[in-house]
């Protein structure tokens, strides 16, 4: 006579409708962001926009795609903690600013319209690069939200090393198109 096996289930966690809204928030604001970008470029480069830098773009697109995918994965059975998630809101009114004050110059490539002035208004009367900074803000606020302590360190840290040298680039493409940094 067979011993009948035991049919074991392993539970699923449940998902946390307020960490999928999010999810779903920010994956759209995404998406609706490299539409803008896309529409952005093109406009800019039928005026004359020149791209600067292109060969670490595959970083950025990667380091924001596995952000979101590895989110995707580990935040639904979180639960959110109000207070970060409060800051990555308060985040979002500066990226609007951002994206208000820039207009049609916003894109995620480093697209220079030569002899345009450069944006001194907005965030930009306070600081060179705002949106990196709100970035920044994003990429570790977000994680921390869902309490994804290490994803947030680790990708706060990927983020460091990819705006560096995007920075660097942009402060050279800048300056070889006769906008002045200084300020």
């Amino acid at each position: 006579m067979r011993a009948k096996r035991a049919l074991t289930v392993t539970p699923m966690l449940p998902f946390n409708s307020t960490s999928i809204a999010v999810l779903v928030f920010v994956t759209l604001q995404r998406l609706g962001e490299l539409l803008y970008a896309h529409r952005n470029e093109s406009r800019l480069r039928r005026r004359g926009a020149i791209e600067h830098a292109p060969e670490h773009y595959w970083a950025i697109v990667a380091l924001h795609g596995a952000w979101l995918a590895g989110l995707w994965l580990l935040a639904p059975q979180q639960p959110i903690d109000l207070v970060w998630l409060t800051i990555f809101i308060g985040l979002q009114g500066l990226r609007f600013w951002v994206l208000a004050t820039l207009k049609d110059r916003w894109t995620t490539r480093i697209i220079v319209l030569p002899g345009a002035p450069l944006i001194r208004t907005g965030l930009y009367r306070l600081m060179p690069h705002p949106n990196y900074a709100i970035v920044a803000g994003e990429v570790f606020s977000l994680p921390m939200a869902f309490g994804l302590h290490a994803y947030a360190v680790l990708f706060s840290l990927i983020n460091a090393y990819v705006l560096a040298i995007r920075i660097r680039a942009e402060n050279r493409a800048l300056r070889a198109e006769g906008s002045s940094l200084a300020g």
